[in-house]
């Protein structure tokens, strides 16, 4: 026991040094971001994370809403990646740990900020293995969902309970323990509610059955049959009506499309969710079918804006067009919500990063995948008129880059980038190109090669860069490890009949070559332009009609003398 207690004393100051260096290491381009150990507890991969796997959950927990409390359980089957005798999960510290049994017996734990430290037997590598964790007390509650995390208990407008949850930031160990971090997902999971007998509860998955319970109480079991984020994984709980639609793939099978929503606003939702058919189309036609099929599509009515709870979509938007009302172009016709949760189905739940620092694969991707819809059902045109949308929303003077610091609890990205910014770097690296057959087969391929798979930046980088003839690797990088982006700097002078453009590019990253789109808007000519001066003779053209097409790529653009 004392023994294990150094050890448990060793193991903080090792993370409280490392968490120092994180900080140090991350002072000038994260406006001096400091980490507590807590932090790096929570975001570090240590060796008591990786000694083993998470399998399968089973969650059974009570939910009351009088009391705003919860009383669970949850049983954890892991298979060990290495020998050991020591592992951690994570519980905020608000709720209390009653007992965690292995094989049938007590275990002794530790409390660190949020992480449980757990000891065992020795586990040999290769073994799988549960143990078992109780626990109860009351939830955070969300001030401000579903940017922050928490329980949402509220009241619907006819007086009856209306209870949901959110927590991709925060983490679903503010909830429920698990090994919180975004690398490790259960092959499958069980989650199931006890409720007052007059709401019914929706969770992800498929509804396996329901079981009338003590004191008016009713039990729902619901089956994840997929891979899931744990931060995805959602109760709601109200006076929910469910209703379905079909979804027929181009392979023609069929998928249910399930939604649950509050009584009252039945009829309404019947109409405004006809556009998921389409929406799912475009997708299809983009990247693949939708990609949790066994489990089915479905849209939860929430209290909050919204969030891509697998396979349960949180949707909240008052059944608006555009962003509550508003967003979108006047002209156009659509859910934002329906459509940038639908596509977190694609990028963020089945691929997904490793690493919240990398949040930009979740987001840039789908804001991206906005913008596509909207070529997909309208056009080209629309689709650089909807991107114009989120050009305003940049922050090209922010001091911070789009990726964070690695290895800490880093949620905090201080602006909007990782969905506008790089959604705009997804548009201009397809301009590039300049071949949009090969865009949309390198886009699809992407998706398709990397799906129900974990990646990071370098992997996504990558990836695109050896299928191009363009070294991608520089201009990735200048955009999402720099705050700054490309400048470019030039000069005209007519030379006979001929426009003579003299370039450079400006950029933090060495051997930087983007090809540009220049000249007559009805013709651009595809120059390219390197970080070091260059000169090209545009042939002729009216100096009057050049342009720089600032509309396909997201640069700064400086004239000299």
């Amino acid at each position: 026991m004392r023994f294990s207690l150094f050890i448990f004393f060793l193991y903080w100051v090792v993370s409280l040094f490392i968490t120092c260096k994180s900080t140090a290491q991350f002072t000038t381009d994260y406006h001096q971001q400091t980490f507590s150990a807590a932090d790096t507890l929570r975001g570090m991969l240590s060796p008591d994370r990786t000694c083993y796997d998470v399998r399968f959950y089973d969650l059974k927990v009570d939910v009351y809403p009088s009391t705003r409390t919860i009383r669970g359980e949850v049983d954890i089957v892991f298979t060990a990646t290495q020998n050991f005798k020591r592992l951690q999960i994570d519980l905020y510290e608000n709720l209390k740990i009653d007992s965690i049994i292995y094989k049938g017996s007590s275990v002794l734990f530790q409390r660190q900020y949020h992480a449980v430290f757990i000891d065992l037997p020795m586990i040999k590598k290769g073994a799988t293995d549960q143990l078992t964790v109780y626990y109860q007390g009351a939830p955070i509650v969300s001030k401000n969902p579903p940017w922050e995390g928490g329980f949402i208990w509220t009241k619907d407008a006819r007086g009856t309970d209306w209870v949901t949850v959110s927590c991709e930031g925060d983490g679903a160990s503010i909830w429920w323990p698990n090994k919180d971090h975004l690398s490790d997902e259960p092959d499958s999971m069980m989650i199931r509610v006890t409720v007052p007998e007059a709401l019914y509860c929706v969770a992800n998955g498929n509804l396996i059955a329901t079981y009338p319970k003590e004191n008016n109480r009713r039990r729902f079991d619901w089956k994840v049959s997929y891979p899931i984020n744990n931060y995805n994984v959602s109760v709601n709980i109200g006076d929910y009506v469910h209703f379905s639609e079909t979804y027929l793939a181009k392979d023609q099978t069929t998928m249910p499309l399930d939604y649950y929503v509050l009584s009252y606003n039945l009829e309404t939702a019947k109409n405004h969710f006809k556009q998921v058919d389409g929406i799912l189309k475009c997708f299809e036609i983009l990247m693949d079918k939708y990609p949790f099929w066994e489990d089915g599509y479905g849209l939860v009515e929430t209290p909050y804006l919204g969030m891509e709870h697998q396979g349960a979509i949180a949707y909240g938007n008052g059944y608006m067009r555009g962003y509550r009302g508003g967003m979108i172009p006047a002209d156009m016709d659509w859910d934002y919500i329906i459509v940038h949760e639908t596509g977190h189905e694609y990028f963020g739940n089945s691929i997904s990063c490793k690493d919240h620092a990398e949040m930009w694969i979740h987001e840039s991707f789908t804001t991206y995948l906005e913008a596509l819809y909207v070529e997909c059902s309208a056009s080209y045109e629309d689709y650089l008129r909807y991107l114009q949308v989120f050009r305003s929303g940049i922050y090209i003077k922010n001091k911070m880059p789009i990726v964070g610091p690695l290895d800490v609890n880093y949620t905090n990205f201080g602006s909007s980038d990782h969905y506008f910014k790089g959604s705009w770097v997804l548009h201009t690296i397809r301009h590039a190109i300049g071949d949009d057959d090969l865009w949309f087969k390198l886009f699809r391929e992407f998706y398709t090669h990397f799906s129900m798979n974990h990646v990071d930046t370098k992997m996504v980088i990558d990836w695109f860069d050896q299928r191009t003839d363009l070294n991608l690797t520089p201009i990735f990088r200048q955009y999402l490890y720099h705050p700054s982006i490309p400048k470019l700097a030039y000069s005209l002078k007519q030379k006979g009949k001929n426009l003579i453009m003299t370039h450079q590019w400006i950029t933090n990253e060495t051997n930087f070559e983007m090809p540009l789109l220049v000249g007559d808007p009805n013709n651009y000519q595809r120059i390219k332009i390197k970080n070091k001066k260059g000169e090209t003779s545009l042939g002729n053209i009216d100096l009057a009609n050049f342009k720089i097409a600032k509309d396909r790529f997201l640069i700064e653009v400086v004239e000299i003398e």
